[in-house]
């Protein structure tokens, strides 16, 4: 019963740590709307979660063991749920900017908002988990 409860609140954890990391990078983008040149990023969050809920089937990251000071130094590692893609612009700039600071903002509100309602969501299983566990 453990493993099922532990898997609802996972993909809920996923979700949590995806919408962090995204609002991080709009963060960035709007932090660097007067930087010349620079490109506005941000990632599917449907692909993000999806690949991150797919995360048991994926192989723990690997390091070699060097048993020789001639070894090259290698590590595998599995890629970031989250692939950072490069924001088409409605409207660039002259100075090569492809942040537009209303769309980052409606995008941050947005994110925003769905951090805040699966923070709740969260909170409403537990105390829902809570009150079964008391009767």
């Amino acid at each position: 019963m453990t493993d099922r409860i532990g898997e609802d609140l996972s993909f809920f954890q996923n979700a949590i740590n995806l919408r962090q990391q995204r609002q991080e990078v709009l963060a960035s983008n709007i932090a660097n709307a007067d930087t010349p040149n620079y490109k506005a990023r941000d990632f599917d969050f449907g692909s993000a979660l999806r690949n991150a809920m797919g995360e048991s089937m994926r192989l723990a990251d690997t390091r070699l063991t060097l048993t020789s000071n001639r070894h090259i130094p290698a590590k595998a590692v599995t890629p970031d749920p989250a692939e950072l893609l490069y924001r088409v612009p409605v409207q660039p700039s002259l100075d090569g900017n492809t942040v537009e600071m209303d769309v980052e903002r409606v995008q941050f509100a947005d994110n925003t908002v769905k951090y805040q309602t699966d923070l709740t969501i969260i909170s409403q299983r537990i105390k829902g988990l809570m009150a079964a566990l008391q009767q």
